[in-house]
């Protein structure tokens, strides 16, 4: 866990198909007090990130409300079992809503024929079959989002599809902090641009670090990476151009 201004950064480890993982799930400490919980870490998180929230002088009774980027599992993996426990409202972008919800499949999930097919194969990957049988994260969403919209406390909301069609980024006005979700990622501090073997639209998912740069930034979050502090804004406006 870290601690930067008004942003607690979770540091949550795990192995994924045999690669050892670490996802970046956050806290916004609100001006009441109270937090803000940006995504979720994958299913069965929850009492990590409240061991977490508690090294940083809070409990996860503190969460109001939680933003969710994306509805990737390793972003909504733990969205129920938190909510359930805090009865904190679900914010999302309008285009993601019904991916949270279940009431689509998820995006980069293959087609109901084309996942019985690959079920059929003896020979499938254990994981792949996990993650294709695994039932769906389905949650309520008490407020949908729109682009440029912002919430009480500074917390801008930046459309930037391309990740997923309604992937969200989150802007804290404050402390010029950019919470990027998977439309960036970073590594040991350096600043990098979506990952592409995961991003099934990256023309897009370009335009919308194009987008990003338009801002003024101090601190940026990368789910996948962690945070980038040196030169943040310099670093993201060169990317912008690359």
């Amino acid at each position: 866990m870290k601690r930067v201004n008004d942003l607690i950064v979770f540091d949550l480890e795990s192995t994924v198909n045999g690669n050892h993982m670490v996802f970046r799930p956050s806290a916004i400490v609100m001006p009441d007090g109270t937090l803000t919980l940006v995504d979720t870490g994958l299913p069965g998180m929850k009492d990590t990130i409240d061991a977490q929230l508690r090294e940083a002088g809070f409990s996860l009774a503190d969460v109001k409300q939680i933003i969710v980027t994306h509805h990737d599992l390793d972003h909504i993996g733990s969205l129920e079992a938190i909510v359930g426990q805090t009865g904190a409202a679900v914010l999302a972008l309008e285009d993601e809503v019904p991916y949270i919800t279940g009431e689509k499949r998820s995006q980069k999930l293959p087609s109901e024929a084309e996942t019985q097919k690959l079920l059929a194969d003896p020979d499938l990957d254990p994981a792949r079959r996990a993650m294709l049988t695994r039932p769906p994260v389905k949650v309520p969403v008490t407020r949908a989002l729109h682009d440029g919209e912002e919430l009480p406390g500074g917390l801008r909301i930046i459309a930037t599809p391309g990740h997923t069609v309604g992937h969200a980024s989150v802007y804290v006005t404050g402390s010029k902090t950019l919470i990027t979700g998977d439309a960036l990622t970073s590594q040991d501090g350096r600043l990098n641009g979506p990952n592409e073997r995961a991003t099934p639209d990256m023309p897009t998912a370009l335009a919308s670090v194009k987008k990003l740069a338009g801002l003024d930034v101090q601190t940026i979050l990368a789910y996948h990476g962690g945070l980038v502090t040196e030169n943040a804004d310099s670093q993201l406006k060169a990317l912008a151009q690359a």
